[in-house]
């Protein structure tokens, strides 16, 4: 087997050819979001995080109870979509009184389809390797070869972690590194929407697609075969104002989910983006796990959102079905391979074992990643 890393050779090259560049120590270290990349989308994304509004008909109240519709009964979801990212710092590169971190990043998301007897196929796996450095800290000649060279080379792509991404300023993200493990997760995010709108276009309308995480503003205009979007991780600031006069309540989202039972879903919230596109995109939450033995109201629990472009009332029981649906899938768990695996999907989590058994290891990136012979001036 070849160096699977060659391609970055002539990236590499050119930035050694015109500049200086210093070497990660090891050959490479790897770049984390922090706190958790889901909530932070969600919170920055997510629209307002007040609540006064229930959107669905013709039920309203607060807790419905479900029951699970495993495959059996009905097959509703069929196709499960994730994707996966890992950023790696592998040097510094100088010209003159500038500098940039020069970091790489493997991007990719896998779709699996589950057939009648229940076995798990996979139809799309896309992978492809981001190269990131702070435009801005460089020559635009430099630049400029950069990506003449880049565009020559399948499967890499060059991004500007100067670049706002429509959500880092928000955040006050400033620091170049930390910015260009958020571009890395953002690209995967465009993968996986990649994906969904052109792998998966062709589902009937009883297929839905699960998309692992929150929809985001990707999926506000969604046009397509019927999907939704499960989160693991989501805000933790809602606030939900409901009903008027001396029965309305006010509650937190700790309170609301304190309150919600295993097997159970709570009613149908609009995402609030402007008056135009209210109620284009909805969620709600489901508990697949009891509260008893695990740590706090939030985990067991899981936030659906499912795109809405009529921007009418979602119906009941639709509701109930798609919750009943999510309810069953989470029968197997990763449990001590993943911490979140209290909120898993297991055909979710399968998804996701693929897309990360197709990336390489650190170790092989550092054995494989060599910078070109240093200019030393």
């Amino acid at each position: 087997m070849g160096n699977p890393f060659s391609i970055l050779r002539p990236a590499l090259e050119a930035l050694a050819t015109e500049a200086r560049v210093l070497p990660a120590t090891g050959q490479a270290l790897e770049d984390q979001v922090a706190p958790d990349i889901e909530e932070v989308y969600d919170r920055v994304l997510g629209g307002r995080n007040v609540v006064q509004t229930v959107w669905e008909s013709p039920r309203r109240k607060l807790y419905h109870d479900i029951k699970p519709i495993p495959r059996t009964e009905r097959h509703l979801l069929r196709y499960f979509l994730d994707g996966s990212v890992r950023t790696y710092f592998i040097g510094t590169v100088l010209e003159h009184q500038r500098s940039s971190p020069v970091q790489l990043a493997q991007v990719g998301a896998a779709a699996i389809h589950r057939k009648e007897d229940g076995s798990l196929r996979v139809v799309c796996v896309k992978r492809k390797f981001v190269l990131l450095l702070q435009k801005s800290n460089l020559s635009q000649s430099l630049w400029n070869h950069l990506e003449e060279v880049v565009r020559q080379v399948p499967n890499l792509e060059l991004r500007d972690t100067s670049k706002d991404e429509g959500y880092l300023e928000k955040l006050k993200v400033w620091e170049s590194r930390s910015r260009g493990a958020h571009i890395s997760n953002w690209v995967m995010r465009e993968v996986e929407i990649q994906i969904a709108k052109e792998e998966l276009a062709h589902r009937s309308e009883d297929e839905w697609l699960v998309v692992d995480g929150a929809l985001g503003n990707e999926y506000i205009d969604w046009d397509g075969p019927p999907l939704i979007g499960v989160a693991k991780s989501f805000r933790r600031d809602t606030v939900f104002h409901l009903g008027t006069g001396p029965r309305a309540r006010q509650l937190n989202l700790y309170s609301l989910l304190a309150g919600l039972q295993e097997g159970q879903r709570t009613c149908v919230f609009p995402r609030w983006q402007g008056e135009s596109r209210e109620g284009k995109i909805v969620f709600w939450y489901v508990r697949i796990r009891p509260q008893r033995g695990l740590d706090y109201p939030l985990m067991g629990v899981v936030k659906v959102e499912m795109p809405n472009p009529t921007r009418e009332p979602v119906d009941s029981d639709l509701v109930d079905l798609i919750s009943g649906a999510v309810i069953a899938e989470r029968s197997v768990t990763p449990h001590g391979r993943d911490h979140r695996w209290h909120a898993h999907l297991y055909p979710i989590y399968m998804a996701e074992r693929v897309i990360k058994n197709h990336f390489y290891s650190q170790a092989v990136l550092k054995a494989a990643i060599r910078w070109p012979e240093l200019r030393i001036s």
